[in-house]
């Protein structure tokens, strides 16, 4: 199989680094965020590169924890990382980490992977010892609960409803988008996601309070 674009992109970013992994700095939050707007701003290969090293074994890690398979677990990540290629200019580092906003990707995907092909997933998470008592462990930890609470609460909305929401927030389409590949009308759209979004509110409260 070819390799991924992604894995393309970081090996043309490592080339252009002519510094020794050992003297790189460790990474830190704020290098994270330096790195996604160099993206976003000048399609930096480089800091791609340096982006793809730091999350695709964390990213990988945080998906088999949840009970999805090695191979399954890496065409996710490099789908991940091919979003963040491409959509990088939607990043605004003053609302968000570069670490929330990537894994807030992955776990959308991991979501549409989960509805299109249901696997359990353990109640316990076990965090690498590498990542313990770090904000970034803790974003693992909290999307991943977030995730389960979320594909729960997707289930109990009528099939209309929750086919509306998968398409607008898992498949990150827009309005117009969803009325042209369903043929409804934009207020039956607008109205089945009001509702749904209503009853989701709903459930996660339920689920956060058991």
């Amino acid at each position: 199989m070819p390799a991924p674009m992604a894995a393309g992109l970081a090996s043309a970013g490592k080339r252009m680094d002519d510094r020794k992994t050992s003297a790189k700095s460790p990474e830190t939050v704020c290098e994270q965020t330096e790195w996604l707007v160099a993206v976003r701003d000048r399609r930096d290969k480089k800091a791609f590169a340096r982006l793809y090293d730091h999350f695709v074994p964390r990213l990988k890690g945080m998906l088999m924890r949840s009970g999805m398979p090695g191979a399954a677990a890496e065409d996710v990540v490099q789908d991940v990382m091919l979003t963040i290629w491409h959509k990088a200019h939607l990043y605004d580092e003053s609302r968000a980490r570069a670490s929330a906003w990537i894994y807030r990707i992955a776990r959308n995907r991991q979501i549409d992977v989960i509805r299109r092909r249901p696997r359990p997933v353990p109640d316990e998470m076990v965090a690498e010892a590498e990542t313990r008592e770090t904000p970034e462990a803790d974003a693992v930890v909290g999307l991943e609960q977030e995730a389960m609470q979320l594909r729960q609460a997707l289930e109990t909305l009528p099939e209309a409803q929750r086919d509306i929401i998968e398409r607008a927030y898992v498949g990150e389409l827009t309005q117009a988008e969803i009325r042209e590949a369903t043929g409804l009308a934009l207020g039956t759209i607008k109205s089945r996601i009001r509702l749904a979004l209503e009853k989701l509110r709903h459930e996660l409260k339920d689920l956060r309070e058991e």
